[in-house]
């Protein structure tokens, strides 16, 4: 499990490895990644774990000691290492207006924080995989705001799937039918963007994703995105 943990640290991975450790005993989870950009290159980012439709197991697995081998997270230690992450993020150069729900008798929580530029976001996720002694280099995001071209990135597959591969089959069970959804909100519309499985709103101003975690792993889907707004 510390592997899969290694696997999830390219964003708030502190929490997720708590809630892995919890939701090991289900496959069924979904991340939401909403990033709200203005043309200037500031913008909003939320991310949500949300394990809302297994609430009933997760109960039953609050009130063990160990699963699998690995201790039980308490509420208490959810709840210190989401505020441990909140304090890191308002310490960070360009981000601000950090806040974060967290909701255990539905098992949703989420993380929301504003940005001067997503280089902010960049640099902070950085420093977490640093602070780790991990190797590599952390870049998501891009915005040209001449061009008004936004780029998402995915730069983790070959570590994602060498990770997910070398887990025990029963740990690997935790991702079979988990689901990663994007969705991105614009000021100006969409002329073009080049992923085929994104989801365009009417307005042309909002755009939504949504795939199997294990179809990223496989490198059947991708999350990257380049995406060009008019001016």
């Amino acid at each position: 499990m510390e592997r899969l943990s290694d696997a999830m640290r390219p964003f708030f991975f502190r929490l997720l490895f708590l809630f892995v450790l919890l939701i090991s005993t289900t496959s069924c989870f979904e991340i939401i990644e909403e990033l709200s950009l203005h043309k200037d290159g500031s913008g909003n980012l939320q991310l949500t774990l949300n394990a809302s439709q297994s609430k009933s197991k997760l109960a039953s697995v609050m009130l063990l000691d160990t699963i699998q081998g690995h201790k039980v997270p308490s509420k208490k230690d959810i709840k210190e290492h989401i505020e441990e992450l909140v304090s890191d993020l308002n310490a960070s150069e360009g981000i601000s207006n950090v806040t974060y729900k967290l909701n255990l008798d539905s098992y949703i929580v989420s993380l929301s924080c504003d940005f001067k530029e997503v280089a902010n976001i960049n640099d902070f996720v950085q420093k977490l995989w640093d602070k780790q002694r991990s190797k590599g280099t952390f870049k998501s995001y891009s915005f040209d705001v001449g061009k008004q071209l936004f780029s998402r990135y995915y730069g983790f597959k070959d570590n994602l799937k060498n990770s997910v591969r070398s887990l025990k089959d029963d740990d690997k069970k935790v991702l079979d039918n988990a689901s990663y959804t994007l969705i991105y909100r614009f000021d100006n519309t969409v002329k073009s963007f080049s992923n085929r499985t994104a989801r365009l709103s009417k307005s042309k101003k909002a755009m939504m994703m949504k795939t199997p975690i294990m179809d990223i792993v496989s490198g059947a889907s991708t999350i990257e995105n380049k995406i060009q707004l008019t001016n």
